[in-house]
């Protein structure tokens, strides 16, 4: 059983900020930031990818509401929602989350940064690719 499902099961202790039957989220233990809130689904699925739409939009929702009400009692100046699927993307625990990380200035411990691929992506070869 994940760590998660721990929580969930109350076998391990959090800090709750929101429950209904299908999602919860909680405090993250390693609060990257102050606020720093896990949005997840009850029921235990992998990533983000194998929930089932109803519940992505109930996670949806309640992480836009939490988002809403952590940086107005926050007073952070911006946020960022983040989800990790897989090993390869960040992913450490294997049960479908967002993370919700308040925003305070530009050395507050998250730095998400993108940097452009050096190889030249055929963007048409690509969109054919995925839609097919």
């Amino acid at each position: 059983m994940c760590i998660f499902c721990k929580i969930i099961n109350q076998e391990i202790p959090s800090y709750n900020v929101y429950e209904d039957k299908d999602v919860i989220a909680f405090l993250d233990i390693a609060q990257v930031t102050k606020g720093h809130t896990l949005v997840l689904p009850k029921k235990h699925y992998d990533t983000l990818i194998d929930c089932p739409d109803d519940v992505v939009k109930k996670m949806v929702v309640v992480t836009k509401t939490l988002t809403k009400s952590i940086t107005d009692r926050t007073g952070a100046l911006g946020f960022n929602i983040l989800n990790n699927g897989y090993e390869i993307a960040g992913q450490s625990i294997m049960h479908a989350h967002f993370h919700i990380i308040p925003r305070y200035g530009e050395s507050d411990g998250f730095d998400p940064q993108f940097k452009e691929n050096e190889t030249k992506v055929n963007l048409e070869e690509v969109k054919t690719l995925i839609t097919k």
